[in-house]
């Protein structure tokens, strides 16, 4: 009698975490997007947080693409509009740890009034940004955050636009969390990803990632490894430094790390402290108990 082999059938150990059935995803190979997500996974698992209390916000574009493949409870805004979407959540429900995952021209570019105005704010929320520097999925357009020289469809000659120092802009405004991190550095990602989900306030994490069909093409900076490599050659970790020196050149060093990690009250707190102040003193003027 033949003994029966039993089969283990290989599992993805971000399955729990992923929308499988909408994989393979469509980004282009090389693409930094996906590494992100894998942290942004990694980070939910060793986080433990409780994921019928974690929703998930994108706007549109590249990143904006992400609240489609994790398995959250997830809203695909329109453009530029993630933060005040993802703020009526919070406001509505504050039990709720609420995530704006999208890129760079998504967040600071066409809704940028929106985030100086929730970082002013400190809304109680966690900001994952993916910079590629440039509106990849509609052409490659010039973006906020698109280094000066660098070659984009509406800069054939180059950039003469100086582009955002998102953790600077950021750390203006009020944020009281705020990392730098490229594609290559997943771990660190992962990290700063927990952090800012154990974190109350306004949390931003910046994550560098290579724009291959785009950007590395018309800049003709090779394929995914290379930028990797760039990356790998040119980051330079400085926790804490000046947010004021954080600014991207073209082909330039990268400065990475954790620079701002503080606490203060949030936009709820705030509200709530002089709500409840006010009515007691409107009580106490007319001499109304309301135990």
């Amino acid at each position: 009698m033949k003994k029966e082999i039993e089969r283990f059938e290989e599992k993805n150990p971000m399955e729990g975490f992923l929308r499988m059935d909408r994989i393979p995803h469509i980004w282009c190979p090389g693409c930094g997007i996906g590494t992100v997500v894998n942290s942004f996974a990694n980070a939910l698992r060793k986080s433990e947080i409780d994921l019928d209390k974690v929703a998930i916000v994108s706007g549109i574009g590249c990143t904006g693409r992400v609240a489609g493949y994790v398995k959250l409870d997830s809203f695909h805004s329109t453009h530029g509009r993630a933060i005040p979407f993802a703020t009526g959540l919070k406001l509505a429900n504050p039990e709720l740890k609420v995530i704006v995952f999208s890129g760079d021209g998504d967040i600071v570019g066409i809704g940028g009034n929106h985030f100086i105005h929730a970082a002013r704010r400190n809304m109680d929320l966690v900001i994952i940004c993916v910079n590629n520097f440039n509106y990849a999925m509609t052409g490659g357009q010039v973006a906020a955050t698109t280094p000066i020289l660098a070659n984009l469809s509406t800069a054939p000659y180059g950039n003469f636009e100086y582009p955002f120092n998102l953790p600077y802009l950021a750390d203006a405004c009020g944020a009281t969390y705020v990392a730098r991190w490229t594609a290559l550095h997943l771990r660190r990602v992962t990290m700063s990803i927990q952090e800012a989900l154990q974190k109350r306030g306004f949390s931003f994490i910046e994550v560098i990632t290579p724009c291959v069909t785009i950007y590395a093409r018309r800049n003709r900076l090779g394929d995914g490894l290379n930028l990797l490599k760039y990356y790998y050659e040119n980051s330079e970790i400085q926790h804490g430094a000046d947010t004021r020196t954080l600014g991207i050149s073209y082909q330039g060093k990268i400065t990475v790390g954790k620079f701002i990690d503080k606490e203060k009250p949030t936009f709820l707190d705030c509200m709530n402290e002089h709500l409840a102040k006010a009515i007691g003193d409107k009580y106490q003027k007319y001499g109304v108990s309301h135990d």
